[in-house]
């Protein structure tokens, strides 16, 4: 809900109310936290307060993004550079680790005591795989992803189109919400935003995944314009104190697993023959 006294909405504040049972896969502490740094490092708009079930903060102005804004070129530019200036923030000294697969043990626990205890359609346990089937899922693929190298870094982890805000007065974009900010693989920030190029519902894959647009984009996704603190990298050095530090274009190899989708037992051999 917006707040506001000027019709042009130049002093407008929001109120955020949690939804209910919200809190089962959302950490609103870690939210709450989040928002802060981003705000520190000028990734985020002013926090006003928070309350019990919700927040208040400024207004951002400007439109959000559909999926016809992000194929132009000089939008997925400004997308990229705001991306690895949030990717530059540093984790005061600590490493931190990915949390994607605490993540998705979390929501399979949901999926146990909250959703198949309690479906009734037998349709949906002959289309939807087993918890088991499930399970081995996310061990594969973390097996696999956790040998990819990827760097480790502060990602917003839910760039659909909507959570983006273009400013045209001042040529700019910001990204919103932060229910799901937190460190996580930094191919996975950028997998996930082209995921969603299409928009909601079925992709349209064409759109969604074009590889050409996916190679002229990683780069400026990869290159933070200056260092956050210790740990972190300039240009196309990823690694400090590495011999021999990743250059660009193989951080866009890293990336290419998650940006392109094709994870699977055969995903290398997919990935060589696009590329």
């Amino acid at each position: 809900m917006a707040c506001y006294v000027d019709e042009a909405m130049a002093d407008a504040v929001l109120v955020r109310v949690y939804g209910r049972k919200t809190e089962l896969f959302v950490d609103r502490e870690s939210e709450l936290r989040n928002f802060q740094v981003l705000q520190a490092h000028g990734c985020a708009p002013s926090l006003y307060c928070s309350f019990q079930n919700g927040l208040c903060y400024e207004f951002m102005q400007g439109i959000a993004l559909g999926p016809e804004h992000v194929q132009d070129p000089q939008m997925f530019r400004l997308i990229a550079q705001e991306m690895a200036k949030m990717h530059a923030i540093h984790a005061n000294g600590s490493l931190p680790k990915p949390s994607l697969w605490h993540k998705l043990h979390k929501f399979l626990s949901i999926v146990k005591t909250e959703l198949f205890t309690k479906v009734s359609n037998p349709s949906l346990h002959q289309d939807v795989p087993s918890l088991e089937v499930l399970e081995q899922e996310v061990a594969w693929v973390q097996e696999y992803l956790s040998q990819l190298g990827s760097p480790v870094v502060l990602c917003h982890n839910d760039l659909l189109c909507k959570n983006i805000i273009y400013n045209e007065a001042e040529g700019h974009v910001r990204f919103i919400d932060y229910e799901y900010t937190s460190y996580n693989y930094q191919a996975f920030d950028i997998g996930n935003h082209f995921n969603e190029f299409a928009g909601g519902g079925l992709p349209a894959i064409p759109q969604q995944r074009d590889p050409a647009a996916v190679a002229e984009a990683l780069p400026a996704c990869l290159q933070a314009t200056e260092p956050r603190g210790p740990g972190r990298w300039r240009g196309s050095r990823v690694r400090q104190g590495a011999g021999d530090p990743l250059c660009a274009s193989e951080q866009v190899l890293l990336s290419l697993p998650f940006a392109l989708g094709i994870l699977g037992p055969d995903s290398g051999q997919i990935l060589n023959h696009r590329l």
